[in-house]
């Protein structure tokens, strides 16, 4: 089995990630995180284009969540694979269904207390569970 775990920076991420690693110890686990989301601000996504190598900045920036990943994975004796996806994380998760045959996805992403932001971005999980052809877990 192989199972996409999207990551944030959030407990909700890792907390996907205990859940498939506990529930799945044979499956062959891939975490992706997404960088350089445009924002109302455009900040990460303008960081982004100021740099040279823009796969190496955004491999750069996801270090602390594999990092976190691995350590999670570490304590479970389990290994994981890690990929970097750039721009938005609906289309980056729907983009790589084909590979995989389940996602696991916290059930919440970032800090939505910003309303504004939930209201212009939408929640991740929600989209991902109506719009995947494959079964998505949402961990809570």
């Amino acid at each position: 089995m192989r199972l996409l775990v999207p990551m944030d920076d959030s407990e909700h991420a890792n907390l996907a990630l205990e859940y498939a690693l506990d529930n799945y110890p044979e499956a062959d686990i891939t975490v992706l995180h997404v960088v350089g989301a445009p924002s109302m601000m455009m900040g990460e996504a303008v960081g982004l284009v100021f740099e040279n190598d823009i796969s190496d900045a955004a491999a750069k920036r996801a270090e602390p969540v594999f990092e976190r990943a691995n350590k999670i994975a570490s304590e479970r004796d389990q290994d994981i694979n890690t990929t970097v996806g750039i721009g938005y994380p609906i289309r980056n998760i729907l983009d790589r269904v084909e590979k995989y045959d389940t996602i696991v996805l916290g059930a919440h992403g970032e800090d939505w207390s910003r309303v504004t932001r939930r209201f212009l971005v939408g929640n991740v999980a929600e989209t991902v569970s109506r719009r995947a052809s494959i079964p998505v877990i949402l961990v809570r």
